[in-house]
Formats: structure tokens, C-alpha cells, sequence
């Protein structure tokens, strides 16, 4: 069976909550769901990631929607952000 990729769109799912998840923390916790579900990661985040791994990535002076957008599918998309959704269609 093949691993499924979930793609995360680091800094709305950050500020989804109050207070505010860290960039590290995100990453962690993100870690640890993909371990236990036995998947891939891509953590995106505008700019720079938090470190330099495999599983992170940054968007350098675009947006972390576009990098998204151009990825290839199928993936899991985690975002709350619908023109996102929309955006990607049918490969997420």
C-alpha cells in the first residue's frame, strides 16, 4: 500500500488556534501524527522553514499557497484556507 502525503499549509494551520501554535511546535506535533498514521509530510511555510529537513519547505519570496498549488497530486491538503482547496482541485 502506499504512503499518503499530507501536505500542511504551516501558517494557517498555525494560527487556527488561540494562542497561536509555534512554527516548532506545529512541526512536532505534525511529526508525530504522520509517524503514528504511517504517512509523508510536507510541512510549507511562507519564507524560511524552522529548519533545514526533508519534510520542510519554504515558499523564498512567493507564497506558501502558490508552492502548494504546484505541487503534484494526489496529497492530503491540511488547510482551513478554501481558495487554497480550490486552487488545488482535485489533486489534494
Amino acid at each position: 500500500m502506499t504512503r499518503s502525503l499530507v501536505v500542511v499549509d504551516a501558517e494557517n494551520v498555525r494560527r487556527s488556534s488561540w494562542p497561536n501554535v509555534s512554527k516548532e511546535e506545529l512541526v512536532r506535533r505534525a511529526r508525530a501524527w504522520v509517524d503514528r498514521e504511517d504517512a509523508d509530510l510536507l510541512v510549507v511555510f511562507d519564507g524560511a522553514p524552522t529548519e533545514d529537513a526533508p519534510d520542510l519547505v519554504g515558499s523564498g519570496a512567493r507564497s506558501a499557497d502558490d508552492v502548494i498549488a504546484e505541487l503534484p497530486g494526489p496529497f492530503v491538503l491540511v488547510s482551513s484556507d478554501r481558495a487554497l482547496r480550490e486552487r488545488v482541485g482535485g489533486q489534494a
